[in-house]
């Protein structure tokens, strides 16, 4: 069913983008007595809401009299005309997140978790939603992971709500008063989408500036760009990934590696703040099983680890998993595949792991040029698609190696999203293990 809030009825709203949360917007006013005007360009998309709302370009709309506009993050507000057409009509542009939190007070008492960084903030959101049903408490997880929250049934008096939430997401939100805030790390990303970097910081930190007097703050503080939002703040908790040992960090097997210190770190924090026992915590740690296309065990064949890191979408994002993979007895053992479409020219944050790969495999529209940065430090093959790097690194690894798909680059070039980009990693890891008889 969904949520249904009675804050809603004989309301007006207009529902710009009717991909997944569009289409659970649509039903959560439509349900709940508002007015509602879809649009979306695609035909298709169009039609599943017929009967549900009012089809019509907002574009072409007067919008005085409306009490929203709500749009898909995806939609590029610094460049897509119905900014300005909202604004002129003083209507807010929002986003589902809004209107989760406009509905709250209509909903059985309960928390929200909020989750926000550049990166590891999928698998901080899973790991905290994995730790709160270890404990017995009932809970959703939703925002930028998995279902659309609007589209989820309201929890039981008690619940936890666990929101990974986008710095997208957050701009379209003034009224999310979380009652933990998490900020995992902040680097340079989405920049066409803002006011260069100082305007992406200033986004993250606007989870904080929602929130009401007292409310809990859980920040990693690992990189100067987070210390500093949270050296303006009051009543932060504060943590590190060098909190976590090296023997302790063994006993979970989902979470290897310098970064996954980090998530886990901050869940702990944010579990200890819901008044959870290191004892549950500690168990849901070791059980916890990674998210797909993020550091996933895909196979081992012949004695090669194949990992599918598809979701590591920047170069900040794709160092901590070549930092989990260090040489043995001197030896490199990465067979590491990067390239897509490119989000900066460099790979800056990659460089001080180099040692750790035996060879790199590039793809995508960005191979050429990583093949020309790369091949100073290591053996490149320039192998331009997914799929024959994979077969090629497959030849040439060694038991004990490990063949890594860390891309570092967005997957538009070549894939519909990260997801498809690993899952045919996955389907040509596969093709290894069974060839065709035939072939």
């Amino acid at each position: 069913m969904g949520i249904v809030s009675s804050i809603f009825a004989g309301k007006r709203y207009v529902v710009l983008g009717l991909a997944r949360s569009g289409l659970a917007t649509v039903e959560c006013l439509a349900a709940s007595g508002a007015e509602v005007t879809a649009w979306d360009t695609r035909e298709d998309a169009r039609a599943t809401v017929a009967g549900k709302a009012h089809i019509a370009d907002p574009l072409t709309l007067d919008l005085s009299g409306f009490d929203g506009v709500v749009v898909s993050p995806g939609v590029p507000l610094n460049r897509h005309p119905i900014s300005d057409h909202a604004r002129a009509a003083g209507v807010p542009v929002i986003g589902d997140i809004e209107l989760f939190a406009l509905a709250r007070p209509t909903l059985p008492a309960h928390r929200v978790v909020g989750i926000t960084g550049t990166n590891g903030k999928s698998t901080t959101t899973a790991l905290v939603h994995h730790i709160i049903e270890a404990a017995g408490i009932p809970t959703r997880m939703g925002g930028n992971i998995g279902l659309p929250i609007l589209g989820q049934d309201p929890l039981p008096e008690g619940g936890v709500y666990v929101l990974e939430l986008s710095s997208y997401q957050i701009d379209l939100s003034y009224s999310l008063d979380c009652d933990v805030a998490v900020l995992l790390n902040i680097t340079p990303d989405h920049l066409d989408r803002y006011d260069g970097f100082p305007g992406y910081c200033a986004s993250k930190a606007r989870l904080f500036a929602m929130q009401s007097p007292g409310r809990a703050r859980i920040i990693a503080l690992d990189d100067d760009n987070v210390r500093a939002i949270a050296g303006a703040l009051d009543g932060v908790t504060g943590v590190h990934a060098a909190d976590i040992g090296a023997e302790e960090q063994a006993r979970w097997p989902a979470l290897q590696g310098p970064h996954n210190a980090q998530n886990a770190v901050v869940a702990r924090a944010v579990a200890r703040s819901l008044g959870i026992t290191d004892a549950v915590i500690e168990q849901a740690l070791q059980s916890y099983a990674a998210l797909p296309h993020r550091m996933q065990r895909v196979a081992e064949v012949n004695g090669v680890l194949f990992v599918n890191d598809s979701k590591a979408t920047n170069a900040a994002s794709t160092a901590p998993a070549l930092a989990a993979y260090p040489p043995i007895e001197g030896k490199a053992r990465i067979h590491w595949i990067v390239g897509g479409l490119a989000k900066s020219n460099n790979l800056d944050e990659c460089v001080p792991y180099y040692s750790n790969i035996k060879a790199a495999y590039t793809i995508g529209e960005a191979g050429h040029m990583f093949a020309d940065l790369l091949r100073p430090h290591m053996p490149v093959d320039d192998s331009e698609l997914l799929v024959t790097a994979v077969r090629h690194a497959a030849q040439a690894a060694r038991p004990g190696d490990v063949v890594l798909l860390s891309p570092a680059c967005a997957s538009f070039d070549q894939f519909r999203d990260f997801e498809a980009r690993g899952d045919a990693f996955t389907a040509a890891v596969a093709a290894l293990e069974s060839p065709d008889p035939d072939a």
